[in-house]
């Protein structure tokens, strides 16, 4: 008869604990924080945010370091009091076409800062703006903490400056900053200051508000190539980018002069990131995952490959919201009483109890709430925008700039035109003796010998615009006659936008001029390339005649810019 009694079963037990290594849970001493059982390294469980918020604040802060880094060097130049298109000037004109509406409603209309300070001194008030954006930006960078005032605060003084920034903040990364940073303040909690807010998780519609905003940024711009420009459908369009590009850097040159195979297989790769990869969001964590890990490795070969801006680094922050803890973990030092160990003990509290519902958490959720709804409503025209054979690229549909249509590069240019700015003390300038002499730009092309330059993240307003100025006139681009001026007179704010001044420590010109000019990239190995030349350059014809200072006098009135004082 065989026994199977509990008294009988107990050795057969016992046995099997022994060759298992379990031993009974009251035996056992306690666990070590941040590691298992086995005292192995814990691993933090996926489907919680709290270190993607840390990441995500701190991405999305240093792109506002860098956004408000560049408006404090180089506002005063552009919009200041004596700038090239002098925001006071620009609100005045704004006031009077809406002379007819209360302030509220010019305020909402085009709400920024500025209308509730005095504009006789708008550079002190540019520089304010920009330094507590710079003072407020750094300590999110640091501290990778923030709550929804400092966030909010940020998303104002940036938008204050877009608004007034004329042709100059006019891109779509602006609009595209503005609702990264607006997404930016539901991630916090109201007041508290604190990495890990115990009572404050990361909410899942703000991350999907992130992750909807790069679906919109990716699709939006796979669309607008399809169908735009006839050469991103039959693949040669990178036959000509890296050439045509704004601003090219170094790299530029060599990818240009890549075999035809290969820019082939660059314009799939571009297709299949941008039309089918964003679908991955919806497929699951792991497809959401890959998603984020491509949309960072694609925009980082964007990074290498070009001088866009702030763009780039931009686009990475919303791909950042497809990655939980367990993913980012690796990012963090172990250890005990560290950010990764705490996250784990929250896990583990989490997982073993469900916390009561506190007053502010109920407020919170209602506000997200609320967030969800809003952009599903505003993202209606955007959607609609998407679906359209008309389909149109960085435009925004509210003054806030909360939800836009994104798009970039539906259509490349397939040859490089560059307006070179020449100045000459002749006093004849139509005379065959008279010598003129180039200004170069910090980093548009300009003396073929001169190596292209690399500051992506960093962004020189002055020499995007010049890029646009090359195929369009000067009639369209009236503030090129207004910079001409300015090197007239020998201005200290205007030449501190360009890194040659020809007539630097000697009177100032008397004659300026605009040529245009046809660039292409020198063959490496050829005769050009051997002189130590970038680029090639041929004279297609005049851009502006010679213009003094004289001559433009009328022109500044008429606008209401400052006159400029020569030296």
């Amino acid at each position: 008869m065989r026994p199977d009694g509990p008294t009988m079963a107990a050795p057969e037990e016992s046995l099997r604990r022994r060759k298992t290594g379990y031993s009974h849970p009251e035996s056992e001493s306690p666990p070590v924080p941040g590691r298992d059982p086995a005292g192995s390294p814990a691993h933090l469980h996926a489907g919680t945010f709290w270190l993607t918020r840390i990441v995500l604040l701190k991405a999305l802060a240093f792109v506002y370091f860098v956004a408000f880094l560049v408006a404090f060097h180089q506002n005063k130049q552009l919009i200041g009091d004596r700038g090239l298109l002098p925001c006071r000037v620009f609100l005045k004109n704004f006031q009077q076409y809406f002379q007819d509406k209360t302030s509220w409603e010019v305020f909402s209309y085009m709400p920024t800062i500025l209308w509730l300070t005095d504009w006789s001194d708008t550079n002190s008030t540019l520089d304010s703006l920009a330094l507590l954006g710079l003072g407020i930006s750094s300590f999110v960078l640091i501290t990778g903490c923030a709550n929804m005032l400092l966030m909010a605060a940020l998303w104002g003084l940036y938008m204050s400056l877009v608004n007034v920034g004329h042709v100059w903040y006019s891109f779509g990364w602006e609009s595209q900053l503005l609702e990264t940073g607006f997404l930016g303040i539901f991630l916090c909690p109201l007041w508290t200051l604190s990495r890990l807010p115990q009572h404050t998780p990361t909410s899942r519609i703000v991350l999907w508000g992130f992750r909807w905003l790069i679906f919109r940024i990716m699709l939006g711009a796979g669309l607008i190539k399809i169908r735009g420009d006839r050469c991103w459908r039959d693949l040669t369009c990178m036959d000509f980018h890296y050439e045509t590009q704004p601003v090219p850097n170094p790299v530029a040159y060599y990818l240009h002069h890549s075999p035809w195979w290969f820019h082939r297989f660059e314009t799939l790769s571009n297709h299949f990131i941008e039309l089918l990869v964003p679908f991955f969001l919806f497929l699951g964590r792991r497809a959401c995952i890959i998603h984020g890990a491509l949309q960072i490795l694609f925009q980082a070969i964007l990074i290498v490959s070009g001088n866009l801006s702030f763009l780039n680094w931009l686009t990475m922050v919303p791909s950042l919201a497809c990655f939980d803890d367990a993913t980012l973990g690796f990012l963090f030092p172990s250890g005990p009483g560290s950010l990764k160990d705490r996250v784990l003990q929250m896990q583990r509290e989490i997982r073993g109890a469900r916390p009561k519902p506190r007053f502010g958490s109920v407020v919170r959720r209602a506000a997200n709430v609320s967030l969800g709804i809003l952009l599903a409503w505003l993202s209606v025209p955007v959607v609609l925008n998407l679906l359209s054979s008309r389909q149109v690229m960085n435009t925004h549909f509210n003054s806030l700039h909360i939800v836009n249509t994104y798009g970039a590069f539906g259509s490349i240019t397939k040859e490089r035109t560059e307006v070179i700015l020449q100045g000459t003390a002749s006093p004849n300038a139509s005379a065959p003796d008279a010598v003129w002499e180039d200004y170069e730009f910090k980093c548009k092309p300009g003396d073929p010998s001169r190596r292209p330059c690399l500051i992506s993240p960093y962004h020189y307003r002055l020499d995007w615009l010049m890029w646009f100025a090359a195929f369009q006139t000067y009639e369209h681009n009236d503030w090129i006659l207004h910079l001409a001026g300015k090197l007239l007179a020998s201005d200290a704010e205007a030449l501190s936008l360009l890194a040659h001044n020809p007539f630097a420590s000697r009177p100032p010109p008397r004659w300026v001029r605009g040529e245009h000019y046809r660039y292409k990239f020198s063959r490496p190995g050829g005769r050009h390339a051997a002189e130590g030349k970038w680029w090639v350059r041929k004279r297609i014809g005049a851009y502006f005649p010679p213009l003094s200072l004289e001559e433009l006098r009328p022109y500044f009135r008429d606008r209401g810019w400052p006159l400029p004082q020569p030296l």
